[in-house]
């Protein structure tokens, strides 16, 4: 899905939240802002939200000399969300349908995102998500596209999200004993996107193998992988996707098996999936069938 003017207010907005993040006095947050403001008209209206923001957080970076701006907080939001692993167990061994359970797990993470414009409580979004209904629901197609599939690639979203989604991979593994599960993250440090760097001695290697996709988008970009991610891309049985960025780049590339895994937290995300900000979603590509 291409930027919308409502996007480009919401990048804006983005440049204030990092100053904010990072603590900068009021002279470095102008600065901040001015620059960024001065490539609001170099936004293209062709090109995805994701593609749009990438220039605007490397100029940042390179402005405040800081090439992972958001390091410390995803290491935060990875070990609160950590915390939470022992609860969502317990719910998962006492649930009567397990694959559902497990896959609104896999969603719970990806309520921690930086770059949105409405946020939530990781604590509270645990019972929350488990107790609501996918607003979107092809878990059926879901679980029957994994009753097939030998080769699944799983595209990460944020830092912290990356713990649910160990847990999920960890149990579609023992539902599924045939899958190779590889897991693409960003190819460099962008907003608070999971990179390898952020799983260097992570469980999430004994489940998957990482892939760096190559892409430095918050999104991921098919043109912008390297040709390994590409070549396991192409030739994946399934594709589960998580988060906004990723469903805004791939949401019109439906020659490609892909389920959406997220909850919808922007205004442009939810009229495009014809829904409300706070539903969560898990939603194939129209053309895919089960």
């Amino acid at each position: 899905m291409n930027i919308s003017t409502e996007c480009i207010t919401c990048i804006f907005n983005q440049a204030l939240r990092v100053a904010n993040e990072l603590g900068l006095d009021e002279q470095d947050t102008k600065k901040v802002l001015d620059e960024s403001a001065k490539m609001l008209p170099s936004f293209s209206l062709s090109l995805t939200p994701p593609q749009n923001a990438t220039p605007m957080y490397e100029m940042i970076s390179k402005l405040l000399d800081k090439e992972d701006l958001y390091k410390e907080a995803k290491m935060a939001s990875i070990q609160k969300a950590t915390k939470l692993i022992p609860k969502c167990k317990d719910i998962l061994a006492q649930s009567d349908n397990k694959f559902l359970t497990a896959t609104k797990i896999a969603v719970v993470g990806n309520v921690i995102d930086l770059a949105s414009e409405v946020m939530f409580d990781l604590d509270e979004e645990v019972d929350k998500v488990i107790n609501n209904q996918f607003v979107i629901d092809d878990t059926f197609s879901l679980y029957s596209k994994l009753l097939k599939a030998k080769k699944v690639v799983y595209l990460a979203d944020n830092a912290g999200e990356n713990v649910f989604d160990r847990l999920y991979i960890e149990y579609l593994k023992s539902e599924f004993e045939e899958i190779e599960f590889f897991y693409f993250v960003r190819g460099n440090p962008i907003i608070n996107d999971i990179t390898i760097d952020d799983l260097d001695g992570d469980e999430i290697h004994k489940v998957a193998t990482v892939i760096d996709s190559g892409v430095p988008t918050p999104g991921i970009v098919i043109d912008l992988m390297n040709d390994n991610a590409k070549e396991l891309f192409n030739s994946a049985d399934l594709i589960i996707s998580k988060g906004m960025g990723n469903f805004e780049c791939l949401s019109n590339e439906i020659s490609y098996p892909i389920f959406f895994l997220l909850k919808i937290k922007c205004n442009v995300v939810a009229t495009a999936l014809n829904e409300k900000i706070g539903g969560i979603i898990c939603k194939k590509v129209n053309s895919i069938s089960s």
